[in-house]
């Protein structure tokens, strides 16, 4: 009798052949694929963030050029500089005097601010920067000519403060923009001299919400006081000691040094 006997390994290798011969061709081909489909996929990705990164820069790069575009070409915005003397003297012609040739005592400070003319609304809002000199202040002004109202806005104490419009100081908008026209067309030229005025802080506003639009806007969210000319207070003496901070500005022929003071 003759015993037939199967080699289990041997059989297991011609199933698993057998197996691997049942896939297709086509099969074996998208497995080997799957990896560098991975990797592609993975590639794309960083290309579309890179895209949109690209994009958003130029999105960014393209409204800060739109806003300086047509913030500097706002007819109703100057940006100014005034030469004025110190000691209140008055020059009377640019060609007359020459800055090289003026003595020490007579030396000129230069004034830049900011000034935007609303003729409809009535209002004139001037922003002075740091300046150069050590005690003066940067500032937001507000006059509104509607409410007969001026604001100032210390940027180093954020604080406001309210007191009426002096209109023997401040030009109207119509005339002020007139002035600003001619001085940035080289046909006029401001005076150079200083006025002092001198505020008195009285009493702390708690509502600013009914000082008008503009003065709201300066003034919300911040300690906001009013003031009145020293002059006009009774029993106040040159002579007292007071914390007084001092804002330079000009919105007419000359430049106006407002003295703020609190007792």
């Amino acid at each position: 009798m003759v015993k037939v006997s199967f080699n289990s390994a041997l059989s297991q290798k011609d199933v698993k052949k057998d197996a691997e011969t049942l896939i297709p061709e086509e099969d074996k081909q998208d497995v080997e694929a799957a990896l560098p489909v991975h990797y592609q996929s993975r590639a794309w990705s960083w290309c579309m963030c890179l895209g949109l990164a690209l994009m958003l820069s130029g999105v960014v790069v393209g409204g800060a050029y739109l806003y300086r575009y047509y913030v500097s070409e706002d007819p109703n915005v100057f940006v100014c500089g005034v030469d004025y003397r110190e000691e209140d003297f008055m020059i009377q012609e640019e060609d007359e005097v020459m800055v090289d040739d003026l003595p020490n005592q007579f030396h000129l400070r230069q004034l830049e601010e900011t000034i935007r003319v609303l003729t409809t609304e009535d209002v004139e809002l001037i922003s002075v920067p740091v300046p150069d000199f050590e005690e003066g202040d940067p500032a937001d002004i507000v006059h509104d000519f509607q409410r007969r109202l001026t604001a100032y806005l210390d940027l180093s104490l954020n604080k406001c403060y309210v007191i009426p419009l002096n209109t023997s100081i401040v030009m109207p908008p119509k005339d002020l923009l007139a002035l600003l026209v001619n001085i940035k067309a080289g046909t006029y030229l401001p005076q150079s001299y200083l006025v002092h005025e001198e505020m008195i802080v009285t009493e702390r506003l708690e509502r600013v919400d009914q000082l008008g639009y503009f003065i709201y806007n300066l003034c919300r969210g911040k300690e906001t006081f009013k003031l009145q000319r020293r002059d006009r207070i009774l029993g106040m003496q040159k002579r007292e000691a007071l914390n007084c901070h001092k804002i330079r500005h000009f919105e007419n022929k000359f430049v106006v040094e407002t003295l703020i003071c609190e007792p």
